[in-house]
């Protein structure tokens, strides 16, 4: 995982712990949407949904206390939809572990929720 800075940075409750004391993967899998969509929204210039998860990969369980950074970018565009790659680390004891991995794919909506072509690519996706 590069240094980059995080999308989204979070901190699991203990709500969010299953019966093994892990992290539910539904909770994680639902912060890289959030993050996942910010990206998407910023690049296709207005509402998008989620399509499609691809690769998706729990390395190594999240634990209660651990400060989660999740990290995404475009990997891919389409005429009208965006892959977007989601790395999450988690922060225990001063080292950042990497936790999981997907590519999540977005499609523009236009007014009425139906694909759109996206705009033309500029440097501030």
């Amino acid at each position: 995982m590069t240094k980059r800075d995080p999308v989204l940075r979070t901190m699991p409750s203990p709500a969010d712990i299953n019966a093994n004391g892990h992290i539910f993967g539904g909770w994680v899998l639902s912060q890289m949407d959030i993050a996942g969509g910010i990206i998407a929204t910023r690049a296709a210039k207005g509402a998008v949904a989620t399509v499609a998860i691809e690769a998706m990969e729990f390395i190594t369980p999240i634990l209660l206390h651990d400060l989660i950074s999740v990290y995404a970018a475009v990997e891919r565009r389409g005429r009208t939809s965006l892959a977007i790659r989601i790395d999450v680390a988690a922060t225990r004891t001063g080292v950042d572990v990497p936790v999981t991995s997907g590519l999540f794919t977005f499609v523009a909506l236009d007014e009425n929720a139906r694909p759109r072509p996206l705009p033309p690519e500029t440097d501030q996706s």
